[in-house]
């Protein structure tokens, strides 16, 4: 069995291949299951390119989105009807500011890519049961790769802010230079970590950071 998976280079399953009627299957043959995602419409594009067979996929209605987005809605309405005597809140620049940084934390973690392409959360491998949450390609990632970064971005993000409120505040002086070495250590550690992740994922990167 393990000679089999060599001469079909099999290093994970399922697998699939597409055996065509002549020649020996190429590359482009085996479908990169980790690269790809797990997704019926990647899978049925897949086949169409390598047999021109075309197999449309089907889904039932799915109103879970439209019924969140309703709840939402509905939520921020009673609360805009609750406080409809007092409207300052809407103007509140540190709650308009966190919802931005929420949102670019999300999206530069790769949260839209996971959307589209549909990736595992992360990959155990068959032979030796270590669990993967960091793909080893840069064309890839996992849905736990994404969370990781988020975090990552976070903390930097966080002592960025601290150091900012450490040059600006009208704070104690004690106080203030306790916030400067946290901000300056959120930064470095979680800076140090991203970069580890970039060059695990880059082969070759010749720069690193402290534990990176």
């Amino acid at each position: 069995m393990g000679q089999r998976h060599m001469q079909l280079n099999m290093n994970s399953a399922p697998t699939f291949i597409n055996f065509p009627a002549k020649g020996k299957p190429k590359r482009g043959d085996t479908y990169e299951l980790q690269v790809r995602g797990f997704s019926a419409e990647q899978i049925a594009r897949w086949i169409a390119d390598r047999t021109d067979v075309n197999i449309r996929v089907i889904r039932p209605p799915n109103y879970a989105g439209p019924l969140m987005l309703g709840l939402l809605l509905a939520v921020i309405g009673g609360l805009v009807y609750l406080r409809r005597s007092n409207m300052e809140f809407l103007f509140n620049k540190t709650g308009w500011a966190f919802a931005a940084l929420c949102f670019v934390l999300a999206m530069t973690s790769g949260q839209m890519w996971n959307h589209i392409r549909g990736p595992p959360y992360a990959h155990k491998n068959p032979h030796t049961g270590h669990v993967n949450y960091i793909h080893g390609s840069s064309q890839a990632q996992f849905v736990a790769e994404t969370h990781i970064v988020l975090l990552f971005n976070g903390g930097v993000t966080l002592g960025m802010v601290l150091l900012c409120e450490a040059a600006t505040s009208d704070m104690d002086i004690g106080k203030r230079k306790i916030m400067c070495v946290a901000g300056i250590v959120l930064v470095v550690l979680f800076f140090s970590w991203m970069l580890s992740i970039f060059r695990s994922k880059y082969h070759g990167y010749p720069y690193s950071f402290l534990m990176s």
